[in-house]
């Protein structure tokens, strides 16, 4: 593994931020509020991530803020439990490889969310590419009584781009029996120009002149998710558990769009937390360039997923 550097920064506003880097890929995480990676990206390159320059460097207060970045939410979504105003400084640890984000307990939830990242070595199948960074999030029930929820990973990406998924291969010999689910929220219209059902892959681009959000999920048993933006790729692959129950009606990815940005999000099954008890769901991200895609996401079809992202994704 390259040697990782970590070094504290005054990042977007916020004095106590944290630059770790394998040399390549750098992520920033932000303590005065959170816990918040505000920017994953090559070094010298741009954030992947969307910023919210209007709320950059901003703490306190009890409206809750989406700032930009990568976030750990509770789901099923609920305005009361989701959206509660992560807006206080939070305590960082120097982990071997990367940091950990421990929050408070939220006193409303009473469930405590901490976020530990890690450079994990290098991919050297790709030209271009810097190390897999593990995202390893922790959910602990500090309450008195169990809570059924998932852990669900939310990257706020950067505008311009388009989210990719895998639609599953795998079904019965006989065609029977259904294979795969697909998730529509009540503001989606399955004919809005930027949703793409295709044979093999979804394509939700996003679009700064959209009216509307759209949203759709899916139970991606492949267990990866995609962003193709201005040449670059971001990968985010997880465990997908066969047999098991995942919150909304059974997906392990969603991707949602608005004017501004994408969501690329990846959940846990839903589990009955216990007090006392931790539930953990880890992501694995990488980032390349030069690998040949477009520049322009408009560009990209499942035939150019076929055969330049797939490989990339699979390692091959």
């Amino acid at each position: 593994m390259a040697q990782v550097s970590i070094l504290k920064v005054n990042y977007g506003g916020w004095p106590n931020c944290y630059r770790v880097s394998d040399g390549t890929i750098e992520f920033i995480a932000t303590t005065d509020v959170g816990p918040r990676i505000i920017r994953f990206g090559f070094v010298g390159g741009p954030n992947e991530f969307c910023e919210f320059t209007e709320q950059m460097g901003k703490i306190g207060g009890d409206e809750w803020r989406i700032y930009g970045g990568h976030r750990l939410w509770h789901s099923p979504e609920s305005r009361a439990r989701s959206y509660y105003p992560d807006n206080r400084p939070i305590h960082i640890e120097e982990i071997e490889g990367g940091i950990r984000l421990r929050q408070y307990t939220e006193p409303t939830t009473h469930i405590a969310k901490c976020i530990e990242i890690v450079f994990a070595g290098e991919n050297a199948e790709v030209d271009g590419s810097g190390g897999q960074v593990i995202v390893t999030h922790k959910m602990t029930n500090d309450g008195v009584w169990p809570v059924e929820l998932a852990a669900w990973g939310l990257s706020v990406m950067a505008p311009g781009g388009v989210g990719i998924a895998p639609q599953t291969t795998e079904a019965d010999p006989e065609g029977l029996l259904p294979n795969r689910w697909l998730v529509v929220w009540p503001y989606t219209d399955l004919t809005d120009s930027r949703l793409y059902l295709g044979k093999r892959f979804i394509f939700l681009r996003q679009d700064s002149s959209a009216a509307q959000p759209c949203k759709i999920g899916a139970s991606v048993t492949d267990g990866w998710a995609a962003y193709a933006n201005k040449g670059h790729l971001f990968v985010k692959s997880f465990e997908y558990m066969d047999e098991a129950l995942y919150p909304d009606g059974g997906a392990s990815v969603e991707m949602y769009a608005n004017d501004r940005m994408l969501e690329l999000e990846t959940l846990s099954p839903m589990v009955l937390l216990d007090p006392g008890d931790t539930v953990e769901h880890v992501e694995v991200w990488s980032l390349h360039k030069d690998i040949g895609l477009p520049d322009d996401s408009r560009s990209i079809t499942e035939e150019i997923v076929q055969s330049t992202i797939l490989p990339v994704v699979e390692g091959r």
